[in-house]
């Protein structure tokens, strides 16, 4: 166990409510075109690498065929810019014909046939952000039902060219509109970002009833400045936003963009961990077919990977923020096991942060750690100084599994010490994975 048990609790005993469509119970995975492709529709100039139909299948096969899906990186999501600019004879949407000459639905089959799941982009507005045919109110139910008809797996809701009145009205209605489809779709809300993130203006008890998953701040860029800003944002709001988080409702600090050109390695360990503490869904925004082997291993980090999806859900703290640059991270996650990251804001040198378990509120006992990124392993006890080398703009990223308890028939027998010292079958052993 770690920190001061009121936090846990209360933690735990946040509004319960969530959307009642059974999804998203973990943060969900996948890719996102954004970031990296923004609205770059000059199909005829360089067909991989516009907004069509042939990018999000080589992006599903990448997923298939690479590693990634059983991993869980299963959501393959269209983002602004995919729609013609005018709306059929029915009122309905409809794909740029050009660029996606098969539809949508067919897309949704191909990523079926796969394993895969398909996200889409509308905005509750007049326009999208990009300039395409909004979602204003009276279309929110045909809207709906045409993603359905399609086979979309997830919907994601800007709100460019709308007002705060009518993404009151809109937000909630397109959550009422999806359900009533039938399909399970998972529901990405956009409406705090265009609120400014926080209360008074943000209902997050509202939030968790109609979203699965909500955008507080403005997008993430190519940059490592940016990704600190998002740092910076949450984690200065962490007691507000981090109560309002948990299974089938998710703060979404966006796009995980290792693998582009703004980040290092190092920075990329970083944002990856950091978004694992938050609980954050994790969709990439980048190129999986030439994606560098660095950037692959830190997406693929299955032990990141499982703290991220860990069930219980709760949303991790920064505890500390040292004078030095070095910033402690926690995360409580199940079988009593913890996460902690150390994180450097520093720009010059490696520095050698010097602490204790409990001086980080862990109780007393002796703990297995297993630093995430280099695949170390230690026993640790709580009183024991320990050093950790962090890197400038890096992390050192741990698990830290309970103390296991003590089998009292096995640790003396005759006498003497014999077998061993835990219960195999306890709850709070160590999962083999991390000896």
């Amino acid at each position: 166990m770690h920190l001061a048990e009121l936090l846990f609790v209360s933690s735990l005993s946040v509004a319960t409510f969530a959307l009642d469509n059974g999804l998203m119970r973990v943060p969900p995975m996948g890719w996102l075109a954004w970031e990296r492709y923004r609205c770059d529709i000059d199909c005829d100039h360089d067909p991989k690498n516009c907004i069509s139909e042939n990018l999000f299948m080589d992006m599903a096969d990448r997923l298939s065929e690479d590693g990634w899906r059983e991993l869980g990186y299963v959501y393959v999501n269209i983002d602004d810019c995919w729609s013609s600019m005018k709306r059929d004879d029915n009122g309905r949407l409809q794909a740029d014909p050009k660029r996606f000459p098969g539809g949508i639905h067919k897309l949704a089959r191909y990523m079926h046939d796969r394993g895969l799941k398909l996200g889409i982009y509308g905005d509750m507005g007049t326009h999208t952000c990009g300039g395409y045919p909004g979602t204003t109110l009276d279309k929110i139910e045909l809207d709906a039902q045409t993603f359905a008809d399609w086979e979309v797996d997830m919907f994601k809701f800007d709100g460019c060219y709308s007002n705060a009145t009518e993404q009151e009205q809109g937000y909630p209605l397109m959550s009422k509109a999806l359900n009533a489809t039938g399909r399970p779709i998972g529901y990405s809300c956009s409406w705090p970002a265009y609120q400014g993130g926080l209360p008074p203006k943000v209902n997050y008890t509202q939030l968790g009833e109609i979203c699965n998953l909500w955008r507080n701040y403005g997008d993430i860029q190519d940059s490592w400045d940016s990704v600190l800003k998002i740092i910076n944002w949450f984690f200065e709001n962490q007691d507000v936003l981090g109560p309002t988080a948990g299974p089938g409702k998710w703060n979404d600090p966006d796009m995980l963009i290792a693998g582009d050109f703004g980040l290092s390695m190092e920075q990329s360990r970083s944002q990856m961990a950091i978004w694992v503490i938050m609980a954050a869904p994790l969709f990439m925004s980048n190129d999986l077919r030439t994606i560098n082997s660095g950037a692959r291993s830190i997406l693929q980090n299955k032990i990141a990977i499982s703290i991220n999806q860990d069930p219980m859900g709760i949303q991790g703290r920064r505890i500390l923020k040292e004078k030095s640059g070095i910033d402690v991270y926690w995360r409580p996650l199940s079988k009593n096991a913890s996460a902690l990251v150390f994180f450097s804001r520093r720009n010059d040198m490696p520095y050698r942060y010097q602490t204790t378990l409990s001086k980080l509120n862990y109780t007393t006992g002796s703990y297995q750690i297993y630093d995430v990124f280099t695949e170390k392993t230690m026993t640790l006890k709580d009183s024991t100084s320990f050093v950790v080398s962090v890197n400038p703009t890096g992390v050192v990223m741990w698990y830290v599994s309970a103390p296991a308890k003590r089998n009292i028939r096995q640790f003396y027998r005759g006498g003497r010490l014999q077998g061993s010292l835990f219960d195999d079958d306890d709850e709070n052993a160590i999962s083999p994975v991390f000896l």
